[in-house]
């Protein structure tokens, strides 16, 4: 099921019947006789089918008038998974406002970062979303409105500062259009009992189910930098760096939901520190669609039929993964992560941490590129690749941001000295998020392949893995699993 499918009213009525979660935030479901609208697995008994009328995005459902239904927050559904499968303009413009910009740098910024014009920009998201960025932007806002009124104490004035309106009136306005009720309504609604803690926010975050936290969250723990991230009674532990301050996150899976327990510096910050989250984990991803397709190789199926629900771990900082891509060049992950830890005790700007255990964010390139190379304790030829990243990185010659186009970027990575086939297509997987970059050459996938009875030649298996496009990241993560060895940066 791909984007568009609102406009296939037989289906989506089926997928309305069934309360099939799988399609939430796929599409929307308005109800004419209501003027409300719901995800597909509302709990509520279905409206007839002549009642329906179907939309793609929450925005398009609040721009026609219809409120957010208060059983199944529709607002809240997971994301599109389109937005982080596809690298087209529109779905760069979705991965851009989810990360804030439009209420940080304006419908003009957005379109400086795409490199489009503004009228360009809006005509495109309004055929496929039903929506302008403004209207995007100001369901995101809402969202966030909600979440900071049902989480924190905060008084209402700095909760509409903090979620983007440019007024108190327009944030009640703007709350009282999209969820029918006011702002003091929906903080009466907490259990008298809830205990908030100053500056902390706990939320869930929704996935689509199934959901394998293993390698998810094991990959993270392995390859965590110390002072950086951490791994701690159940829950994966990390620093951010944001646009408006820093932040402390720490995320633990539960069954239905990943438990985030937030700690921000600026709570303006909030929209774009979940969306890094739900991004690092791959929360929007349709593991459905993504199984069934990888079943479809005979042995890959018993792999998908043991441990289904794989996800990508992603990051929350693209330009941090490729630093960290070249600091694991031809090194096991413990020297990885010592090489970064230097680096960070050296150049990550401090944080305070409540709880204890992290240190620092990492070090921003701006900080890199003032380093020393002779200070790095690495061979010459992997300096030089080490500082032509950071000195691109800096002067924006290389862009690897949510807005990045994933070609372009991968010739320009292949482009700087010490950058092979394997490190550019770790960044893609990882960084840029590509969901069909593959890794032919990795020797725990060739060891993989081998014992599994696919090919294990570069050549052979990038042939055999033409069926599984486009979700060989996916495929990846599975071939990953079958190997117990350590975790090793080899290739280049």
């Amino acid at each position: 099921m791909r984007n568009g499918m609102h406009t296939d009213k037989e289906r989506c009525v089926r997928a309305v019947q069934s309360k099939d979660a799988r399609f939430d935030g796929w599409f929307f479901t308005a109800v004419l006789t209501t003027r409300i609208y719901c995800r597909p697995s509302c709990p509520v008994v279905p409206p007839k089918p002549e009642n329906m009328t179907f939309y793609p995005s929450a925005a398009a459902c609040q721009q026609a008038g219809f409120r957010a239904c208060k059983r199944c927050r529709p607002d809240t559904s997971p994301g599109s998974p389109a937005w982080n499968e596809r690298a087209d303009l529109v779905a760069r413009a979705m991965r851009l406002i989810g990360d804030g910009v439009v209420d940080r740098e304006g419908v003009p910024g957005l379109a400086r970062r795409l490199g489009y014009s503004t009228r360009q920009i809006e005509r495109q998201l309004l055929a496929e979303l039903g929506a302008g960025p403004l209207a995007l932007a100001r369901a995101q806002r809402a969202q966030t409105a909600r979440l900071l009124i049902e989480t924190t104490p905060l008084p209402m004035a700095e909760i509409a500062f903090a979620a983007g309106f440019s007024s108190i009136r327009t944030f009640n306005d703007t709350v009282r259009e999209v969820f029918a009720v006011s702002p003091s309504d929906l903080r009466g609604r907490l259990p008298r009992n809830t205990v908030i803690a100053p500056g902390v926010l706990s939320l869930r975050l929704p996935f689509r189910a199934p959901l394998n936290p293993d390698n998810l969250f094991g990959h993270l723990a392995a390859t965590a930098v110390p002072g950086v991230e951490e791994w701690r009674d159940g829950a994966y532990r990390r620093t951010l760096r944001l646009p408006y301050g820093h932040g402390i996150v720490a995320l633990t899976p539960r069954p239905d939901h990943i438990a985030c327990r937030l700690t921000l510096s600026d709570m303006r910050d909030l929209p774009v520190a979940i969306s890094r989250c739900r991004r690092m984990l791959d929360l929007d991803a349709d593991p459905v669609a993504i199984d069934d397709l990888l079943r479809t190789d005979p042995l890959l199926a018993p792999l998908v039929d043991k441990s289904p629900g794989r996800r990508v771990p992603r990051t929350v900082d693209e330009a941090e993964f490729a630093v960290r891509a070249v600091l694991g060049q031809q090194v096991s992950t413990a020297a990885a992560r010592t090489h970064a830890a230097r680096l960070v005790i050296a150049h990550g700007d401090p944080v305070e941490d409540p709880e204890g255990g992290l240190t620092h964010l990492f070090p921003a390139p701006e900080a890199l590129a003032a380093l020393d190379p002779e200070s790095l304790a690495m061979p010459r030829t992997r300096r030089t690749t080490f500082t032509t990243l950071v000195r691109q990185l800096v002067d924006g010659t290389l862009h690897l941001g949510v807005e990045s186009d994933w070609e372009e970027s991968r010739t320009r990575l292949l482009s700087l000295p010490g950058f092979g086939p394997w490190t550019v297509d770790v960044i893609a997987m990882r960084a840029l998020g590509d969901p069909d970059a593959f890794l032919p050459t990795d020797l725990g996938i060739r060891r993989a392949a081998q014992e599994l009875g696919l090919p294990s030649t570069p050549a052979a298996l990038t042939a055999r893995a033409a069926a599984w496009r486009p979700w060989r990241a996916y495929a990846v993560q599975y071939l990953w699993a079958t190997d117990s060895h350590p975790i090793n940066f080899l290739p280049v």
